[in-house]
């Protein structure tokens, strides 16, 4: 029984832990247009050079996200974007934990916003 218990509440805080909202690609769309409106992109230097990225997107590869302090982004909605979606949880779930209320994770990443054939800009600009 403590054992039923235990499971629950660990189900419990792990599914109210998860606050940030998954979109697609047509929303985050929609939502890169509002005011206070960051979009992060966690890939790789190389991956954002590379493969494209969306225009107005500030690389910070997720592996940094443990080493940097972003006061700024309390008061901001906050788009976040990798490849297919991974990376970009975790990297949600950890700017929740600094305290950031409005974090939006583009479901499917950026493989899915291609596929909508959205634009996208590559190189360092």
């Amino acid at each position: 029984m403590k054992r039923l218990i235990f499971l629950s509440v660990l189900i419990f805080f792990s599914y109210k832990a998860v606050a940030f909202t998954d979109v697609s690609a047509e929303e985050f769309k929609k939502l890169m247009k509002g005011s206070n409106v960051i979009i992060l992109d966690v890939r790789t230097p190389e991956e954002y050079e590379k493969d494209g990225h969306i225009k107005g997107a500030n690389l910070i590869p997720v592996q940094l996200f443990r080493y940097i302090y972003l006061p700024g982004l309390r008061d901001k909605t906050v788009l976040v974007y990798c490849r297919s979606g991974n990376r970009s949880v975790s990297a949600s779930r950890i700017l929740e934990q600094m305290g950031i209320k409005k974090v939006y994770n583009l479901k499917g990443g950026i493989l899915e916003w291609k596929s909508k054939n959205f634009p996208v800009e590559y190189g360092w600009k």
